[in-house]
């Protein structure tokens, strides 16, 4: 009996001691989540709310092209938005690729912000040896616009018409020229595809952009271009060149007089630009979605859509996750059509 009474009394004694023992753990457990908890919350109190200093944004082109224009029109409605200066930065070369691969290997912050045209989805096709990965190395924002293109001469060109330009390439095979803003942006890719349908051969002039090549179109240097609609419209209705066709199935509201190429001698021809916001890789879901929160309102606002519009561009909303889905078909469409044409980097 005393055997049996000791073993109990050590139990109990056991017993309480594991007891005490699990309480003085709960509560050092307890202790510890809360001050680090009490941590996480201090070290958000004193993290530096996005943004806290100026951003850049990143134009792979020249200045006075649709793609620098429309990009500081953008850069002022985020600056607005955001409460900080969003200054452009010029980077022009190589369709894109020179800024783009600047934006490539920049911080993930969202201080350094990238405004891509077609091109970052043609170039993957065009050059052998990227120095970045126009998925990998991006967070995509959001898409910015889209806008076709407009075949135009200097004022004092002979050409009139479509028909006019076709009968003169082919009486004169290899001679007329046309400018580009760099090889294969859509104002190449319009003119390639232009050639390969009227069955011409024309001499390719690229530049460093439309704003560098559209003095030597309107002098009468090149014989004539197929830039940007937000490029070309201004220098149309200022007298300065001669429209004759718009690039996209359907004519513009914003040169409702203009014909399309397709209307105009070549049926099935299409062709379309577009411009969107990204930033480095790993940029940080919050910031992304502030930045896109910004950029759809920008895209909302009577004023910008207005000017786009009245350029012939068409507003593109839209999230991230669209952005990112519609690179990706960019890149294999225009893969298929570059490899079907030939087309190679001059």
């Amino acid at each position: 009996m005393k055997t049996y009474k000791s073993s109990a009394k050590c139990q109990c004694i056991g017993l309480g001691n594991n007891v005490h023992s699990k309480l003085k753990l709960n509560h050092f457990f307890l202790a510890l989540l809360f001050w680090i908890g009490l941590g996480s919350t201090h070290a958000a109190d004193i993290a530096p709310a996005y943004p806290n200093k100026p951003i850049q944004l990143i134009v792979g082109f020249s200045p006075g092209g649709s793609a620098d224009t429309v990009g500081r029109a953008l850069a002022e409605g985020l600056s607005t938005r955001l409460g900080q200066p969003v200054i452009v930065l010029n980077k022009a070369g190589a369709n894109g690729n020179i800024a783009a691969e600047l934006v490539a290997r920049s911080a993930p912050d969202g201080y350094t912000l990238y405004f891509p045209s077609i091109g970052h989805a043609v170039n993957a096709s065009l050059y052998k040896n990227l120095p970045y990965d126009p998925i990998k190395d991006f967070t995509a924002i959001g898409s910015v616009f889209s806008a076709p293109n407009m075949l135009v001469v200097p004022m004092n060109s002979p050409y009139k018409s479509v028909a006019e330009v076709i009968a003169a390439a082919k009486s004169n095979p290899g001679r007329l020229t046309f400018a580009s803003s760099g090889s294969g942006t859509s104002v190449h890719l319009s003119a390639v595809l232009f050639e390969k349908m009227a069955k011409i051969d024309m001499i390719h002039v690229p530049y460093k952009g439309t704003g560098s090549a559209m003095p030597d179109v309107i002098s009468g240097q090149v014989d004539m271009s197929f830039p940007n609609l937000p490029s070309a419209v201004p220098q149309v209705k200022a007298g300065n060149l001669r429209g004759l066709a718009i690039t996209s199935a359907k004519r513009s509201a914003a040169a409702p007089d203009v014909p399309t190429i397709a209307e105009s001698g070549l049926p099935g021809y299409d062709m379309a630009t577009w411009y969107g916001l990204v930033a480095p890789a790993n940029l940080p879901i919050g910031i992304r979605s502030r930045l896109n929160k910004e950029l759809q309102s920008i895209l909302a606002d009577p004023k910008f859509k207005d000017k786009l519009i009245a350029q012939g561009a068409d507003p593109m909303p839209g999230s991230p996750e669209q952005f990112s889905i519609f690179i990706k078909s960019e890149m294999e469409k225009w893969r298929k059509l570059i490899a079907q044409s030939q087309i190679t980097v001059d």
